[in-house]
């Protein structure tokens, strides 16, 4: 039997040990791990603890990212709760067994501390790697700071092990801005978070001999698009699980999650969208440029980038005038991916705001609070004018003449 942490009411952890803490918690049976800088601290974390007796699960040493995600694809299709951490590079490796994992329907926990991807090589934060899986068929949750890394963690098993669900889910948070600055955080208790997860209930295992079953059979063209089919749906129909799943925390512990965040949209005309940190500045401007400057300011932030909660957006957004979509990814010849997501929500909205594409904080370049005033204040401009003062996409914080595409 695993021995119990001295949870204190307040700890002061980062975001990777917040959410190795939140690994520990959940009693997982298997870590299959290779380390990556910034998410090294979450496996390393968790080896201690088992070496130390507080986990009662096997932890394996692999030789790359993808021996990592193979790993705890046998190790959960045998049955097991399985989790392990990634960034960047390793990301990239791990995305051939992504798909695998989610075809297979296994609900894996993948912690995900966002990293550039090379070249040149960086190993600051920005959501590169993040958008990389975007369509591997996962469920995507973003934290915004550490006691969220921490929260959606543990949330992250109970709405991928969820039998009507039955799917793997990805926890974001930033590369350093996150994983290694420390903030208060409040804890459940390791009863109070085991009980709130629950005991993993295998589906299908390949250990049960009783019931012999058949993993990544091949189907080519007679079955390949409706088991296809099959798992969109699935990935669709999970918002309402995530749903529940927030309540049921929320009356937990007091903390409320939404598919889609919103600040003091109740009366804004200009709204920025932003994932990560980002979140938090966006949040501290809104409110200083409606006091000094008036400007009716708001911020909506998506939670789950998948599913895409489109009509959440759709709905918070349905007033205002001009929005800012703040992709922290470099878009390789198109408009980023969290401008199309959101372009593509309000094209079926009768309202249609004007839309601006800005790519912002790559390698982890700071996005100052000034930066911020800036993009409100061009957004009340197209606001009153409801015409673009630019081109649909800018690049901000960039060294040297700015940089705007697409007409």
């Amino acid at each position: 039997m695993a021995e119990k942490w001295d949870i204190q009411e307040t700890e002061v952890w980062d975001g990777n040990h917040a959410a190795a803490q939140a690994l520990r918690q959940a009693q997982i049976d298997v870590v299959a791990a290779y380390p990556i800088t910034p998410s090294t601290p979450i496996v390393e974390g968790y080896a201690k603890f088992l070496s130390d007796g507080y986990v009662d699960g096997e932890f394996i040493m692999v030789e790359s990212e993808h021996a990592a995600m193979s790993g705890c694809v046998g190790a959960a299709a045998s049955g097991g709760r399985v989790a392990t951490a990634t960034s960047s590079q390793g990301y990239a490796l791990m995305v051939e067994v992504l798909y695998q994992a989610s075809g297979m329907r296994l609900p894996i926990v993948l912690t995900v501390v966002n990293r550039a991807l090379a070249s040149p090589l960086n190993v600051r934060g920005d959501h590169s790697d993040m958008y990389l899986g975007r369509d591997s068929g996962w469920i995507q949750v973003d934290a915004f700071n550490a006691q969220e890394a921490y929260d959606l963690t543990l949330m992250a098993f109970k709405i991928g092990e969820d039998e009507s669900v039955r799917l793997p889910v990805m926890v974001h948070q930033d590369g350093f801005i996150t994983s290694h600055t420390a903030q208060n955080i409040n804890p459940l208790t390791d009863d109070d978070a085991y009980a709130f997860i629950g005991e993993y209930k295998a589906v299908n295992e390949m250990l049960d001999f009783s019931q012999p079953v058949t993993y990544g059979a091949q189907t080519e063209e007679d079955w390949h698009f409706e088991h296809k089919a099959k798992q969109h749906k699935a990935i669709l129909d999970s918002r309402p699980v995530i749903d529940k799943v927030f309540e049921e925390f929320e009356a937990k512990t007091g903390r409320k999650y939404k598919r889609v965040e919103t600040y003091m949209m109740e009366d804004a005309e200009v709204a920025v969208i932003a994932l990560g940190t980002t979140v938090e500045t966006a949040r501290l401007v809104a409110a200083q440029i409606r006091e000094e400057e008036g400007i009716k300011a708001g911020v909506v932030a998506p939670r789950c980038f998948r599913p895409f909660p489109f009509d959440d957006v759709r709905e918070a957004l349905k007033d205002v005038k001009a929005v800012a979509c703040m992709d922290r990814s470099s878009p390789g010849g198109a408009l980023g991916a969290l401008y199309n997501e959101v372009g593509s929500a309000m094209y079926t909205s009768d309202n249609r705001p004007v839309l601006t594409n800005y790519v912002y904080g790559l390698g982890g370049r700071d996005l100052t609070v000034d930066a911020l005033k800036v993009i409100y204040r061009e957004l009340a401009a197209n606001a009153k004018t409801g015409t673009r003062s630019g081109k649909i996409q800018q690049f901000v914080g960039l060294r040297g003449p700015k940089l705007e595409y697409f007409e």
